[in-house]
């Protein structure tokens, strides 16, 4: 009886995933589809095959398959590293765009950017673009230091922790504000929309950066998996299980922030992708963090297509940050699990 209970949830486990990869693909598909230029799933598969005109090339290769392989990249980073946070944290409304990590990578970016050039993205130059994700990591672990130093007290409760967070994400927003009222009004324009978050200066140099170091800092987190998964327990279980409390939080804290930093990087302050992905996939499959994590990628990266999708179409040729429609989707979730909190 306990066997087949067992064997019927491996079975439904094994049909979520397959659902959440095939829209996945859905998603690729609908993005690299949709546009000012139309196309049709014929075109994109004769295309991606190496079989598309002039045109067609230009507009999958050049323009919105490096997209939607960078929106893939930032979104796992955002989904692990969400999960991650409300793994250690025990809150299920933990995630970097909230508590500050973003905001320090996304100041540090910024400041870089206008030290090194008056332009956006295309003016951008190559040793700018491989210095960005390491300013990013230095902002955001410079951030989760912050939080960390004034939440200890005799060690960091979950709850001190979100509320020190919150503090320090209002006040690096407000120095970001500040430093952007000296720039040009081009400029101001510009950064503001980054700062929401953007996939309009995607391309393959930003994609061949970022992704290794996304899947090395995944891969050894879903490798102590186990250990998050006792931290989940309380930090006295925790302790008497023979986990290093404390210094583990510090550990998963500092993975966190770097791929924090490296989405932020490439695609600004996304806020409430960490919180959306994670929480459906705890839903879905279950708190293992071996599992839940990889899921948490697959199903923030199809929220971050389709917003991405929606943002560059709704009011076409006009292009909205991909944050905003992310936060439109991720607010009300937000409300929901806080209501539900109390």
């Amino acid at each position: 009886m306990l066997y087949n209970q067992i064997k019927n949830i491996r079975r439904n486990k094994i049909v979520l995933m397959s659902i959440c990869f095939l829209l996945l693909v859905l998603a690729l598909l609908i993005g690299l589809m949709v546009g000012s230029y139309k196309m049709t799933p014929n075109d994109v598969v004769n295309t991606l095959l190496g079989y598309g005109d002039k045109m067609q090339n230009f507009t999958i290769f050049k323009i919105r398959l490096p997209r939607v392989c960078l929106a893939i990249v930032v979104a796992s980073a955002l989904g692990v590293s969400g999960g991650v946070l409300q793994g250690i944290t025990r809150n299920p409304l933990a995630e970097p765009g909230m508590i500050g990590i973003n905001a320090g990578a996304a100041l540090f970016v910024v400041l870089l950017i206008s030290a090194k050039t008056t332009a956006y993205y295309s003016s951008i130059s190559s040793h700018t673009v491989i210095l960005m994700p390491f300013v990013a990591m230095l902002g955001s672990l410079l951030a989760v230091a912050l939080i960390y130093g004034f939440a200890y007290k005799k060690g960091v409760t979950p709850v001190r922790f979100i509320l020190t967070g919150v503090g320090i994400n209002a006040g690096i927003t407000a120095i970001i504000s500040f430093y952007q009222l000296s720039m040009s009004k081009g400029d101001y324009n510009q950064v503001l929309t980054w700062t929401n978050g953007s996939l309009w200066g995607s391309n393959w140099n930003y994609i061949a950066i970022t992704t290794p170091f996304v899947l090395l800092f995944i891969l050894i987190i879903c490798f102590k998996s186990r250990t998050l998964d006792v931290m989940g327990l309380g930090d006295e279980l925790a302790t008497g299980l023979g986990v290093s409390v404390q210094k583990e939080m510090i550990f998963f804290l500092i993975l966190s922030a770097i791929l924090a930093g490296i989405a932020t990087a490439v695609a600004g302050n996304i806020a409430f992708l960490g919180l959306l992905g994670p929480q459906i996939a705890k839903k879905l499959f279950g708190s293992s963090h071996r599992l839940m994590l990889p899921m948490a990628a697959c199903i923030s990266s199809i929220i971050l297509i389709c917003a991405d999708t929606i943002a560059r179409n709704l009011f076409s040729p006009l292009e909205i940050p991909v944050g905003i429609v992310v936060s439109i989707l991720g607010v009300p979730y937000f409300l929901y699990l806080m209501l539900k909190e109390k």
